[in-house]
């Protein structure tokens, strides 16, 4: 019979299988082929970023930590963006887009922001629902991590400083 002792060191081995299979679901799979739709009216196609290190910011101006991490992902593409990196914060279906607009021009934005009105996108992307969720895609368009809340940015840094050199 095992012990109490053996007993719990099993589950929280189980239970830490378990976290790390959802952090990394997705990785290394195909990002899902989709049209973002940006502000502006732009439409972007997967297909068009194809060639370049994209990362999309599913999030909300309703999320504090959104909004808090927010300013750091503007660090994060103004430092990577001369080395092929495009950037895309998807606001969630539930964010009017009155409320996105104002935060994208009032912190003067650098990169594109799309609205996802019909909630497709985050469907696309493994049905998001918690925010901030952050991924990184490759040149050839495969998930290379997700970021569920508010990533370690000194890791993010050293993920993208490899992928753009790739």
């Amino acid at each position: 019979m095992a012990s109490p002792d053996n007993k719990f060191s099993r589950l929280g081995a189980l239970a830490l299988a378990a976290l790390l299979a959802v952090a990394l679901a997705g990785c290394g799979t195909p990002a899902p082929e989709v049209t973002y739709t940006s502000l502006s009216g732009e439409k972007i196609t997967s297909q068009s970023l194809r060639g370049k290190v994209v990362m999309v910011n599913f999030w909300a101006t309703s999320c504090t930590t959104c909004v808090k991490e927010m300013p750091e992902m503007v660090k994060t593409y103004n430092k990577f963006q001369g080395k092929g990196l495009e950037f895309l914060a998807v606001a969630m279906s539930y964010d009017p887009p009155n409320y996105v607009l104002n935060y994208a021009q009032t912190r003067s934005l650098p990169f594109k922001v799309a609205l996802d009105a019909d909630g497709a996108l985050a469907k696309a992307f493994g049905d998001i629902k918690l925010t901030p969720t952050t991924f990184v895609i490759d040149k050839k368009g495969n998930i290379l991590k997700r970021y569920v809340g508010e990533p370690d940015f000194a890791e993010l840094h050293q993920l993208l400083d490899k992928a753009l050199a790739a």
